[in-house]
C-alpha cells in the first residue's frame, strides 16, 4: 500500500472508531505508528483533521470533509480490486449492525453459509436495538425492522423480508387475567410496549377489511425486543412480537397468540447501506445472500 493510501485508510479507521489503539489493532499497527501516520497526513495537508484529548477523538471541519472523500476513494479502489478478483474471492472486513433479537435468531444463523463461501472475508457485528449512525460508526450494512416508510431515505436500501406481527402473552397471564376477544378490550389488560421500532402505544388491527387503531395502556416500556419477549414470557402482560423472533417461545408453550382473528401490519426487514445505490461488492454480496436466506414469517 502506498504511503498516501495507507494514510487515508488509517485516518478513516481512526475517525470511524474514535480510537487510535482500536484502529491499530484492526490494521495490525502499533498505536504509535497510527499516531505517526495520522500526524504525517495532517502535516502533508497543512491542516488539523482530528482533535485529540486523553478521552476522545473528534473530527475538525476539515477532517469531516476529508473523511467523506477518503471513504469514497477507498471504496472505489476496493471495488476495482474486487472486480479483478471476482465475487467468489471477497476479502477484507464488512461491518454489520443488527437488532439484538432478530439478529440473533434470524440474521446470524443465515451468515453461516455465506462465511463458508468467503473464507477470506471477516464480519464485524454490532448488536443493539438503538438506531446507529451508519456514517460515524463505520457500518457497512444495518438491518432494520419497522412499520411504515424508511427514515434513512438518503441511504441505499433493500427490503429483505416481511415478517408477521402477533399479539402474544404467557398462558399463565391469560389464565389469571382472561383473554381479550377484540382489540378494544386491551384497555383492560397490562400491555408491554417497546420504545422505537414497531412498539407503539397505538396498535393498528385489520379485521374483515375494517381497520381499527387502539391506544393500549402501557404498563411497561422497554427499549429492546429481547426485553419485551422476556417480560411477556414472565407473565407481565400482553405484547407484540414477530413469529420469527418468538418462534422458540411458541414451540415450547411459553407464549400464546392472542386475537388471532385480527391482523397487524407486518414488519418490514430492510438492509440499509451508506454507500448509496451502488454499494461495494462485499455489501452487494451479503445483502443478496440475506435476501435469499431470511425466511418470511
Amino acid at each position: 500500500m502506498s504511503d498516501r493510501w495507507q494514510e487515508m485508510a488509517v485516518f478513516v479507521r481512526v475517525a470511524e472508531t474514535g480510537s487510535l489503539s482500536r484502529a491499530g489493532r484492526e490494521l495490525m499497527l502499533s498505536q504509535p505508528s497510527v499516531s505517526r501516520i495520522v500526524g504525517a497526513l495532517e502535516a502533508r495537508l497543512g491542516t488539523t483533521l482530528l482533535l485529540r484529548t486523553t478521552r476522545s477523538i473528534s473530527l475538525t471541519e476539515a477532517g469531516s470533509l476529508y473523511l467523506e472523500r477518503a471513504r469514497s476513494l477507498l471504496a472505489e479502489v476496493e471495488e476495482a480490486e474486487q472486480a479483478a478478483r471476482g465475487v467468489d474471492s471477497l476479502q477484507g472486513i464488512i461491518r454489520l449492525a443488527l437488532p439484538v433479537l432478530y439478529g440473533s435468531r434470524a440474521v446470524i444463523p443465515a451468515l453461516s453459509t455465506f462465511l463458508a463461501r468467503h473464507p477470506d472475508l471477516r464480519v464485524e457485528i454490532t448488536m443493539s436495538d438503538a438506531r446507529q449512525n451508519l456514517i460515524t460508526d463505520g457500518v457497512d450494512v444495518a438491518i432494520r425492522l419497522g412499520v411504515g416508510p424508511l427514515a434513512d431515505s438518503t441511504f441505499g436500501a433493500r427490503r429483505l423480508a416481511v415478517v408477521e406481527r402477533l399479539v402474544v402473552a404467557a398462558p399463565a397471564y391469560l389464565s389469571a387475567h382472561g383473554t381479550p376477544t377484540n382489540p378494544g378490550e386491551l384497555a383492560q389488560y397490562d400491555c408491554i410496549v417497546q420504545h422505537g421500532l414497531f412498539g407503539r402505544e397505538s396498535w393498528r388491527f385489520t379485521h374483515n377489511q375494517t381497520v381499527t387503531s387502539v391506544d393500549v395502556p402501557a404498563k411497561l416500556w422497554i427499549n429492546s425486543a429481547s426485553g419485551i419477549l422476556a417480560a411477556a414470557v414472565a407473565g407481565m402482560g400482553i405484547a407484540l412480537a414477530t413469529r420469527v423472533m418468538a418462534g422458540e417461545e411458541f414451540r415450547t408453550g411459553q407464549l400464546a397468540q392472542v386475537l388471532e382473528a385480527y391482523r397487524l401490519d407486518p414488519a418490514q426487514v430492510y438492509a440499509i447501506f451508506p454507500a448509496g445505490p451502488r454499494p461495494s461488492a462485499k455489501v452487494r454480496a451479503i445483502v443478496e445472500h440475506l435476501g435469499a436466506s431470511l425466511t418470511p414469517g
